[in-house]
This record gives structure tokens, sequence and C-alpha cells, in this order.
């Protein structure tokens, strides 16, 4: 047969396969669970008034125009960055907020405005946030497949006061699918008052991959410092003493550094292992929508802004590049990652999971996130030349006016809601009511089952959807406007943490809690340190910085 002929038919057959191959690799459960969404909004843009949709839909426009206009920028013509940026936008949103009210679109109240905002942003969440997780789980992970050589790498555990802890932490790391040749495992013992100490040095004495290390009470972020003076590896591994690693997530964080030069960190997916209350469960849930899928979509431009203390990794030039970790913050993770991404290196995340335990009371929960949101404020008050430096390229432009929105809109906007549903109740606007809370429960719903689709979560934590739109979210606001207020008007603020389950069930609840403060006390105050396996007598029992939280 003339191969003229025979070639075409070749051809064809070589792309039908290629093509049964791609649509054999696509995952169809996302994708119908992605485009589901498609009903609820349907149906909001079906009873909402021809006003309200334009004013949308213009705004929309304006943030298609300005998220094309900063990808161009980007990653086409930098010498254009400072033309419509964040205060271009600040600009013109202020702009289109008095065009729309000119135009009779909406009316000129807080209330019609934080509603407009309201639906907005799950527009902007659903179709931009969840859009871009939902195609980094289609075609993302394969770009970092763990391969060897992997290179040497160095395990930091800060830990204070971590008795029950840290000998799992350890154990975990030993048993991890990593060669014995290139890991080592640096446990930093920051003056704790219980057996700690002993307990990580039992594993030295046993093992040469693992030294423990004393100092008096500085601190974790003194305590991961001191930690790099004994460290070897050209990867710094950090892992909190109370956390348990994948046995196949030390393959994994490593991949992206093989996988790009321009990499200096590298998050974790956080999976609370200690789900056996409301409390834990919800985290759980928020961990998975919140935290998890919020990465993924920032992982596609390269800006994921906190690499967890539980599990992460950075370059060791890398850090040393930017000074290591800082005592201006009580969230040293969320520094240290802005310092990286400052210095212009990627920050992604990886495959490698880890399991941690979560606050198991409100009043514990509450004491975490009072130290998380405050340190989240102090961060971003740090760094905030960012928010108006368009050199800083994704960051400035797409990371940072999500992150202010998230952190100075949301919260009190939350409010303005309540009080005005607190009002159609009242006047007996129940179905109105019942129809919003209907249609936002439906999108939060969707959206934590793409989210435990992606992550391989349990479906079961789908009955606490709910809970994020009433009830759960309302106690993460209302302490987000604490924290602010606190940050703003007291600046020394002392370290808080939950209480340990097994410390507290072994008959020991003071053990890993700090207390509050003095007056005039500061975050971290620098402390001396001491050598290799040297035990501490004289810590400080009240210091209110510690080595694992």
């Amino acid at each position: 047969m003339n191969p003229i002929m025979i070639a075409p038919v070749v051809v064809g057959r070589d792309r039908a396969q290629f093509a049964i191959r791609r649509l054999q690799s696509v995952k169809w459960r996302s994708v119908a669970l992605f485009l589901s969404a498609l009903v609820p909004f349907w149906l909001l843009v079906d009873v909402m008034a021809p006003q309200t949709l334009y004013a949308i839909a213009l705004l929309g426009l304006l943030l298609l125009v300005y998220l094309g206009w900063s990808y161009y920028v980007v990653e086409r013509a930098p010498r254009f960055r400072a033309v419509f940026g964040t205060r271009g936008l600040a600009v013109a949103v202020t702009c289109y907020i008095g065009l729309i009210i000119w135009l009779g679109w909406l009316r000129p109240s807080l209330l019609a405005l934080v509603h407009l905002g309201a639906v907005v942003l799950i527009f902007v969440y659903y179709w931009f946030i969840a859009f871009i997780a939902f195609f980094h789980d289609q075609v993302g992970r394969s770009k970092y497949a763990p391969k060897p050589p992997y290179p040497q790498l160095t395990v930091l555990i800060p830990a204070y006061n971590e008795e029950g802890y840290v000998s799992r932490t350890i154990q975990s790391l030993l048993d991890a699918d990593y060669p014995e040749d290139a890991l080592e495992i640096v446990a930093v013992d920051d003056g704790s008052t219980d057996s700690t100490f002993a307990e990580a040095s039992a594993f030295a004495a046993a093992s040469e991959r693992v030294s423990v290390v004393s100092k008096a009470n500085g601190g974790k972020y003194s305590a991961l410092n001191y930690g790099l003076l004994f460290a070897s590896g050209a990867i710094i591994v950090t892992v909190d003493a109370d956390s348990i690693v994948d046995p196949d997530a030390l393959k994994h964080i490593v991949a992206p550094f093989a996988a790009d030069e321009d990499i200096g960190a590298v998050a974790s997916n956080v999976t609370i292992w200690n789900r056996d209350s409301l409390v834990t469960r919800c985290q759980q849930l928020e961990y998975t929508i919140g935290v998890n899928i919020y990465r993924r979509a920032l992982d596609y431009f390269g800006i994921v802004m906190v690499v967890p203390g539980c599990l992460g990794a950075y370059r060791r030039e890398v850090l040393s590049e930017v000074f290591a970790y800082d005592p201006d913050t009580l969230t040293e993770d969320f520094d240290v990652t802005m310092k990286v991404l400052r210095a212009g290196y990627r920050v992604s995340v990886s495959d490698a999971r880890v399991y941690t335990e979560a606050p198991a009371t409100w009043h514990d929960l509450y004491r975490q996130r009072l130290r998380w949101y405050r340190g989240n404020y102090m961060t971003i008050i740090k760094h905030w030349s960012v928010v108006t430096d368009s050199s800083y390229g994704y960051l400035n432009r797409i990371a940072l006016p999500f992150r202010l929105v998230e952190m100075f809109f949301l919260p009190f906007a939350s409010f303005v809601v309540l009080a005005y549903i607190a009002w159609l109740i009242a006047a007996g606007h129940v179905l109105t009511v019942f129809a919003v809370f209907v249609f936002f429960t439906s999108i939060v719903f969707l959206i934590a089952a793409l989210g435990i689709q992606i992550e391989g979560e349990d479906w079961r934590l789908l009955v606490y959807a709910p809970l994020l739109v009433v009830g759960y979210k309302q106690f993460h606001d209302a302490l987000n406007v604490k924290c602010l207020l606190d940050v703003l008007t007291a600046p020394e603020l002392g370290w808080t943490r939950a209480a340990r389950i097994e410390q507290v069930v072994s008959g020991r609840p003071d053990v890993g809690v700090i207390p509050e403060p003095e007056a005039g006390e500061t975050i971290g105050a620098e402390t001396e340190t001491k050598t290799k396996n040297e035990t501490n007598p004289g810590t400080d029992p009240d210091a209110h910085n510690h080595g694992g939280d």
C-alpha cells in the first residue's frame, strides 16, 4: 500500500488515542461538582433585579480587565507594572460605586453596598479561586512528581513542653520514605519545663540521624533560628512537635525544588487527626475549603502566602538571604513566607500531607486563633509596603488584595448582614431570609464538596457546611475584629495556644499552656542559648513564646 495513503491514517489514529488518554485522565466527578454550581447561581440571577445584575456584571468586567492586565504586565510587559495596579483598582472601584449610585443601580446605603460586595465576592471566589483550584487538580499535580536524586534534608522540630507528642513526631520522620543518608532531624528544646528534652534525647541516643539541642525559652522563631545553626541540609523542613508526617511527605515536599529553581519555599496540605468533636470537624472542613483550596489557587501564580509551620520546606540559601525568622509577629510562618516572596522567589504547594492536632474545645480554639489572627494583622502591617509597590507582581496585584478583603472587609460585613437579617426576621420576611440562607449554604456546600473531592477527604464533613455560613463563621469574624483592635491598640501582645489533649487527659492541663504576658513584656525576648544536648536548668516557665504550636 502507498505510504502516502497510510500516513494520514496513522496520524489520525495517534490523535484519537491521545484524545482518549486525555479524556480518561479527566476527573469527571470534580467536573460535575464544579459545574453543578450553575444551578444555584442561575436561580440567584433569575430572582435579582435587573439593576443589580447590571451592577454585578459591570464590576465583574472591571475585575476581569484588572486580572487580564495584571497577567499581561507580570508575564509580558513589566515596564507597565505601575499602570493600573492596586491603587488604580481602588480608584476604579470608588468611581464604579459612584457611577452605579448615579445610574440608580445601587441605593446609597452601607447595607446595599455590603450586600452587593458579598454577592460579587461569592461569584469571584467560586468562578476564580475555586476554578483555579479545580484546574490545578486536573492538570497540576504531576509537574511536581518526586524522583531521585533527593537533596540533603534537615528537619527542624521546635518544641516547648511537648511531652507525649515530640516522640511521635520524630518517629514519623524516622519512618518516612526518604534516603537515610540524606536526612537529619534536629529537635530544638526551647526551654521546656517537662520531659520534652529527655523524650527527644532517647531518639538521639538510638539514631545517628537525630540530634537534640536545648536553649533557654525564647520563642518559636528563636528556636528555629537556633536549630539552623546545627542544620547541614540544602533544604530546611520545619515540623511542629505535635504533628505527624505522611510516609511519603518528605519526598513530595522537596519535589518542587527540583522542578523549578525559582521556588524558595513549599507548603504542605494540613489534615486534622482528632476529629471527635463538632469543633474539630468544623476546623477540618475549614482547612479543606478555606486553606488548602485557597493555597492551590495561589500556587498557580507561585504566591502561596503561608507555608504552614506544621510542615513547610525552604531552600537553605533563601532562608539565609532573608535572615531567617524575625520576632516581630506572632505568626512566624506567615512572616517568613512573605519575606521569601518579597525576595522574588516563588512559593508553591505540594502533595505532602501532615496530620496535626486541632483545638478540641471552643475555648482552646479561641486561644489558638487569638494568636493566629493577631499575628496575621501584625504581618500584614509589617509588610504593608507590598500593598502599594507594584514591583511585587502577583503578590501585589492578586494575593494581597484578596487577603485584605478577607481580613478587613468580610468580618465587618458579616455583622452588617446579620443585623439586616435580624431586621428582616423582625419585619416578617422569614422566607426571604431562608432563601438567602439556602443560596449561600448551597454554594458553600458545593465548594466543600469540590474541596473534599480534590483533597480526598471524608464526605461526612459536608454535614457541617451550614455552620460555615451561620455559627462557626461568626465566631471567627468576631475574633478577627477583636484581634484587629488588639493589634491597633495594644503594641505588646503575648503568645497564646490551646491545651494539648493528651496532656490534659494525663492530668497535667498546665503543661504547654503559656500564660499571658505581664504589661511591658515583649514578643520573644532574646535569651541565652546552650550547646548541643546540654540541658538548661534556668529556663523561664512563664515565657510567652514556645516552639511547638
